[in-house]
């Protein structure tokens, strides 16, 4: 199982790693965090813990998730991983067509155009269904309570609230973005770090939700809601898009990576990026930390990774090669191939033939559980339905008008994903969740935080702290100021376009919780937002 020095963090944080026996939970957010704890004393398992915490977060974190976005989850419980897809299609009246007579060439971040099928309660009633201990009335009872009564806004989440205030003002100008202003900015701004925020509408439709198994959103009071402010305001999305959602389980897949068995949730998610980067780097065998070589190395990796996802990834349906072909070792050791001593301009192979939350949770019963959920971008769309507090993802924002694209748009279909939960085995046996979230950072932080724990044997905290990297496009990456000058300016001399970002934001958020062989727990989590582990 995982060796590694406890007490080693050589990052700019100093947190340490914290250690549990009966229960952990990690996310962003520290009132979340306790929530799911809350719940794991009161009787729950980690599966009831992790819907809690998910529930929590679409009121305390609203900038990044919300009940209208889409959930992921790979679920270790009885001996077994379980993936979950709960990522909805398009609407069955949209298309290019329609897109581009409404002025537009590509498909608008904003609006009603980007807005697909939510899924995220969909997946807590899939969840709760299938391994949950307690009624959902129970998990949702803390977020309906911080909903109802209010909570004070954490630093985070307050930075971002403001940053989205004045994106949203600048651009939202239609009357289908009022609702936004009147739910998230209630006294004209939004509220400031500390300040007490509610949201009574948030709170009825979390109860309808609880009450109904989620049944209320997709075929009852608030599916009715979302269909007429949408045939009010020019959606597409109908009650029938709704009623005709189902979350879909999914076989994860997986590869082996120096003994360790890393798992992601198959396409339409972009953790295949993570697993084919990994299986390119799995051909060096001397990566070693703060290395040059290992960064150029890393870097090159995800960009060939890249370039196959967004040639390949789309609704499972349209694939035009086999997974299998692409996580083979003969396609890695060609990929691999192509990494030279200088930066290169990715292009897609052909193999051979044949705004999001995250939270980790652990109980004492051996159930462990990856989940993620994003309305993307932030808040979404920027639409809100009236008087229920339910924020609009925009994922159809990635979808591709260009009729020839794998990810074209069409009626019914899913979209290339970018949130992933991770997991990682050994043997058969579970080492545990981890994610990063924060867009297309996603699977190149899966893949640091990956070496760092499997190649340099960081402890949970500090392979969370390392410094990190994130390729933008073409030949450009973005380092943080931690990262070494010597390192950047190599880079540089490598042809790497390397600019140093101004802040930690962009590099995503992770958690990690792993179970040592004797099944203690040990967790780490993010410097870079307002992340807690609560455990006992």
């Amino acid at each position: 199982m995982l060796k590694f020095d406890p007490l080693y963090n050589p990052y700019p944080s100093q947190r340490m790693t914290v250690y549990a026996k009966n229960g952990m939970v990690a996310t962003s957010q520290p009132l979340a965090a306790q929530a799911g704890l809350e719940i794991l004393k009161q009787g729950g398992n980690a599966i009831d813990a992790a819907v809690a915490t998910a529930a929590c977060l679409t009121v305390v974190e609203p900038t990044s998730n919300g009940i209208g976005g889409d959930a992921f989850a790979l679920v270790w419980s009885n001996g077994k991983l379980y993936g979950l897809n709960a990522s909805g299609p398009a609407p069955r009246r949209i298309s290019i067509s329609k897109v581009l007579q409404r002025g537009y060439q590509a498909m608008p971040r904003y609006g009603w155009l980007p807005v697909t099928v939510p899924g995220v309660p969909a997946a807590w009633a899939a969840l709760v269904d299938r391994f949950g201990s307690l009624p959902m009335t129970a998990a949702l009872k803390p977020a309906i309570d911080y909903a109802e009564n209010g909570y004070p806004v954490s630093p985070v989440t307050g930075y971002y609230w403001q940053r989205a205030y004045e994106i949203y003002k600048a651009n939202l100008k239609g009357d289908e973005f009022a609702q936004w202003f009147i739910t998230f900015a209630p006294q004209g701004r939004p509220p400031g770090i500390g300040e007490i925020w509610r949201s009574p509408g948030h709170a009825a439709s979390l109860r309808a939700i609880a009450k109904t198994n989620a049944r209320a959103f997709y075929s009852g009071d608030l599916a009715e809601a979302i269909e007429r402010f949408a045939c009010q305001t020019g959606g597409l999305i109908t009650k029938d898009d709704l009623a005709d959602f189902q979350p879909e389980w999914v076989e994860p897949i997986h590869v082996n990576y120096r003994g360790y068995d890393v798992w992601e949730l198959p396409p339409n998610r972009q953790g295949l990026v993570a697993l084919l980067a990994l299986k390119i780097l799995a051909q060096y065998q001397d990566l070693a930390p703060g290395d040059l070589e290992t960064y150029h190395r890393q870097i090159e990796a995800i960009k060939l990774a890249f370039a196959d996802g967004k040639a390949y990834i789309t609704d499972p349906r349209e694939i035009p090669v086999a997974i299998e072909d692409l996580l083979s070792d003969a396609y890695a050791i060609k990929r691999q191939h192509l990494i030279s001593d200088t930066a290169l301009e990715p292009a897609p192979g052909t193999p051979p033939q044949g705004g999001t939350v995250y939270l980790a949770v652990a109980d004492n019963q051996g159930n462990m559980v990856s989940y993620i959920q994003s309305n993307y971008m932030g808040f979404g769309s920027g639409i809100v339905v009236p008087d229920t507090g339910i924020s609009l993802q925009n994922r159809g924002h990635t979808f591709s008008l260009d009729p020839k694209h794998v990810n074209c748009l069409k009626p019914g279909k899913h979209t290339y994903h970018t949130i992933i939960p991770g997991f990682l085995t050994k043997d058969g046996q579970p080492v545990g969740p981890f994610g990063v979230m924060g867009g297309f950072m996603q699977p190149q932080g899966h893949v640091q935080v990956i070496v760092n724990t499997v190649d340099f044997k960081l402890n949970p905290q500090a392979a969370l702290d390392a410094p990190r990297w994130q390729w933008i496009e073409g030949k450009k990456v973005e380092v943080e100021s931690t990262i070494p000058n010597h390192i950047a300016r190599a880079l540089a001399q490598k042809g790497h376009q390397v600019q140093a970002a101004l802040a930690s934001g962009g590099f995503g958020r992770g958690q990690i919780i792993w179970r040592m062989p004797d099944g203690i727990l040990a967790g780490g989590t993010e410097p870079r937002t307002d992340g807690t582990i609560a455990a006992w």
